[in-house]
């Protein structure tokens, strides 16, 4: 076996995204008891780890990643007692809890900046970046959210600039200032002597700076973010964070690493590092976007050559060491089934269950995203005011401002917006979608009254949510899935998709049809076996015909297991 067994290389997170989750107040938002009610349907679903996205304090101006005080719940979701019990009644369904850490800034409204901003020798001036205006206008940095696209913001109180990669109000937290540090650690410690079993750490290349501040060769977004991502001390923070928390708990760590290449990867990931166990890299979520740009949609679609070669690439990354993550969608990107498999109602429920088996079949931790297990897509709204998410809305003004094509850029918003995801979750039919009694905080799919929610899939023998629980128990159930060899076959192929996992004696074969039309695939010479079985289709196989030739319908997936 070539890599250790633990739990969290086994295991399958879900995603939960709390604001869109499942109302009990009648609010309009999502909260933790929300969350705790439905637990057992979670726990029906065959994963085995939440990952919760921030529920922590905050003004909300980036739906809680702007957070105003780390060891308090924000009140629209409930209270630590609430958190305290969803962590009790996770572990009596033997569920773990990540926690998403947001330490690369914090909110203008946290009291470290509002001290930072008093003063220039205030005692926390030094906990964030700030530049005198004295010396000038300081050199360019791009910010991700801001309507000028400038990550300098001048306050003029002390009559300096602050550094904010982000929104206005996300001020970068300084890590140079080791009493930065030592407060991060220390909440860490808080929320895992509560029971929390790891973190994923958002855009966490980003927290060392070269605090001298140079001037950069840079135009582009993407070489601002190359830039962000390999500050000076990386390592040696990432590396200090595990010796000073992680190592002390069984957890485990998942990194946001925009910027991150992929000879870079085992820097972050190689076990004898001890910095982190696995990170999102971006080179699928660019794959069709226009190039250099990080948000605008191409206009030429992706090919499935391309979609293979970057699975192919990053899984050759971790063969010999490190961990990989496997995900195709998550609450900052569009749906996965109306991004890499086809939404329309001919081919909705296949493209849907074949991407499931695909992120089930591959090596690496696969993440899945609420709604995921029944096959929501996107919402595509066509009104600005639709958008509740600073980063459509300032792109927006932003486009406006100069000039630009807003019909273009709503056009793109359609396929590319992260709203996309935040729709609320589709319990059933009711109005709302069973979400809210009250008035939902953002506008919910209308398809959720046609068979794209939950209590409609229980009921319905074939469906989506019933074939996602019968996947993962296929992925629990079989090691060759988590720790196998990966070959992949054909890799020019447009349509078909195939590969193979092999452990020790067992041998799986992958067949997965990225298109709208039957295809016949036949297997490559070196593939050779006396009998295969059926483990999962999620279609009536219009079945091989020979022994090295393959009919798959339209989005079909199937799994054979192999044996000689």
């Amino acid at each position: 076996m070539i890599s250790e067994q633990t739990w969290w290389k086994e295991g399958i997170v879900y995603q939960i995204y709390p604001r869109s989750y499942k109302d009990t107040t009648g609010s309009g938002v999502g909260d933790l008891q929300g969350i705790i009610e439905k637990l057992d349907y979670i726990a029906s679903l065959g994963v085995t780890i939440i990952w919760l996205n921030p529920v922590y304090d905050s003004p909300n101006d980036d739906n809680g990643y702007d957070i105003r005080d780390y060891r308090k719940i924000m009140t629209e979701f409930g209270t630590m007692e609430d958190f305290n019990l969803l962590l009790t009644e996770m572990k009596a369904r033997g569920l773990r809890l990540v926690m998403d850490l947001v330490v690369n800034h914090c909110s203008d409204e946290h009291q470290w900046f509002q001290e930072s901003r008093k003063s220039r020798d205030n005692p926390y001036r030094d906990y964030f970046h700030w530049w005198p205006a004295e010396k000038g206008i300081p050199p360019k940095r791009w910010s991700y959210f801001d309507v000028d696209e400038n990550a300098w913001k001048y306050d003029a109180q002390t009559d300096a600039y602050y550094l904010h990669y982000f929104a206005v109000k996300q001020p970068d937290l300084k890590w140079e200032n080791p009493e930065v540090r030592r407060e991060i650690y220390d909440m860490m410690h808080f929320w895992f002597q509560k029971g929390v079993d790891g973190f994923r750490m958002d855009v966490i290349p980003f927290i060392s700076k070269d605090i001298s501040y140079p001037e950069l060769d840079a135009k582009e977004p993407h070489e601002f973010i190359a830039f962000y991502a390999n500050g000076p001390k990386i390592h040696e923070y990432l590396n200090e964070l595990n010796r000073e928390v992680i190592s002390k708990y069984d957890a485990f760590t998942v990194g946001e690493g925009p910027g991150i290449s992929i000879n870079q990867a085992l820097d972050f990931v190689h076990e004898d590092r001890k910095e982190m166990d696995m990170f999102f890299h971006f080179d699928l979520m660019s794959l069709d976007r226009q190039p250099g740009e990080v948000f605008m949609m191409r206009k030429a679609p992706w090919k499935l050559s391309e979609f293979k070669k970057i699975f192919n690439d990053w899984d050759s990354a971790f063969a010999k060491a490190g961990w990989g993550s496997l995900f195709l969608a998550n609450h900052d990107f569009p749906r996965a089934v109306s991004r890499w498999g086809n939404d329309s109602a001919a081919y909705w429920k296949n493209s849907a269950t074949l991407l499931q088996t695909f992120l089930l079949t591959m090596r690496g931790t696969p993440y899945f995203y609420q709604g995921d297990e029944i096959g929501m897509s996107n919402v595509r709204f066509t009104d600005i005011d639709d958008y509740k998410d600073i980063n459509t809305i300032n792109r927006y003004e932003n486009i406006k401002k100069n000039g630009g094509d807003l019909i273009a850029f709503m056009e793109s918003e359609k396929h590319a917006a992260r709203e996309n995801a935040r729709t609320p979750m589709h319990w059933d039919a009711s109005q709302h979608g069973g979400f809210t009694t009250g008035e939902p905080w953002i506008r919910l799919n209308p398809n959720y009254a046609s068979g794209v929610n939950v209590a409609s899939q229980e009921v319905e023998e074939y469906s989506i949510l019933h074939y996602f629980r019968k996947i993962t128990t296929v992925r629990k159930s079989n090691l060759a899935l988590v720790y196998g060899d990966y070959e992949c076959l054909h890799p020019e192929h447009e349509e078909v998709y195939a590969y193979t996992r092999t452990l020790g004696g067992e041998c799986f074969l992958i067949l997965l049809n990225f298109s709208d039309v039957t295809v016949t695939y036949s297997l490559p010479s070196h593939i050779q076996y006396n009998r295969k079985t059926k483990i999962i289709s999620n279609d009536l196989i219009l079945d091989d015909q020979t022994y090295k030739e393959f009919m798959l319908g339209a989005w079909q997936a199937v799994v054979y297991k192999l044996e000689n």
